[in-house]
């Protein structure tokens, strides 16, 4: 009857222990992910905005020196990520590939004219600096038209302040739902010990002597949850890098570390300051108010 009971017992700890794993662990992947989302905003931003280019038409009259040096000079510029000198020649390639017909052939020459392909650096991308290079560049009596997607530039800058407002909103907000869920689990899991906080204090136990094996036990329980969190994490980032290689979610380790340490952290400090209230709640409990 002892064996079975304590059998019983044995089978209801390890199954509070697995239910707070658990949910320590699913909540702190959720504000995990969110997090490599907040950090990596910025970059996500950054690797949109390089994308869209500058093309510098130039006039059919222009000399290879002047070309060479627009060129040169591009390159060197503190704005520019890439400056690629496109011939009309392999723009009609190019053409003749996209539209799969042969319009040299029809028209009889070649209409296109001899570019340079400007991509800017994230920090450039923006309608005021843009309009200032395109003037810059407009001016030079060699170039025939300088043309972008400026309704693009306008929709990517307001949309990624946009988009980054809302991401802190909706993080302070996971915080505080993670608080909550952490310290709601925490708080049934102790409940179930009640009776053995209130005759531990009976007997003349000390409130310190009492939460702290329940602190430790928590603590432990929170940093394996935050440990299985961040082997979903890697896994989930793993698997993003693979389908999205050019983000480079896996090439900062600084960004990992942060990420890692905060799950870590958070699994650590909510578990312990949740099981210190929770004990105090029931430490304080009048004994006929346990049932």
């Amino acid at each position: 009857m002892g064996q079975s009971f304590e059998r019983y017992q044995k089978r209801r700890l390890i199954s509070s222990y697995f239910s707070v794993v658990l949910s320590i662990s699913l909540v702190l992947f959720l504000l995990g992910i969110l997090g490599v989302l907040v950090i990596n905003t910025k970059k996500l931003g950054d690797h949109f905005k390089e994308q869209i280019k500058i093309t510098v038409f130039l006039k059919d009259n222009a000399k290879k020196v002047e070309i060479s040096q627009l060129q040169q000079s591009l390159a060197l510029a503190p704005y520019t990520k890439e400056a690629v000198f496109v011939s009309k020649e392999e723009a009609a390639e190019q053409l003749r590939e996209d539209i799969e017909e042969d319009f040299l052939g029809f028209l009889g020459y070649n209409p296109l004219k001899n570019a340079i392909d400007l991509s800017l650096l994230a920090a450039y991308v923006s309608p005021e600096e843009i309009a200032e290079i395109v003037a810059n560049l407009s001016a030079k009596s060699f170039v025939a038209e300088v043309a972008y997607d400026q309704p693009l530039v306008n929709l990517l800058s307001d949309n990624i302040k946009k988009i980054s407002f809302w991401i802190l909103v909706i993080s302070g907000v996971m915080t505080f739902i993670a608080v909550l869920l952490i310290n709601t689990s925490i708080r049934l899991a102790l409940y179930s010990n009640r009776f053995i906080i209130k005759t531990m204090q009976m007997v003349g136990a000390t409130k310190s002597f009492i939460r702290k094996p329940f602190m430790t036990t928590n603590i432990k329980l929170g940093v394996l949850g935050a440990l299985v969190a961040l082997i979903g994490i890697g896994s989930l980032m793993a698997y993003l890098d693979l389908v999205f290689p050019s983000l480079g979610l896996l090439n900062d380790p600084i960004t990992l570390g942060i990420v890692a340490l905060g799950v870590f952290s958070m699994g650590a400090i909510i578990t312990g300051i949740s099981t210190y209230f929770a004990a105090q709640r029931f430490l304080n409990l009048r004994t006929a108010a346990l049932y």
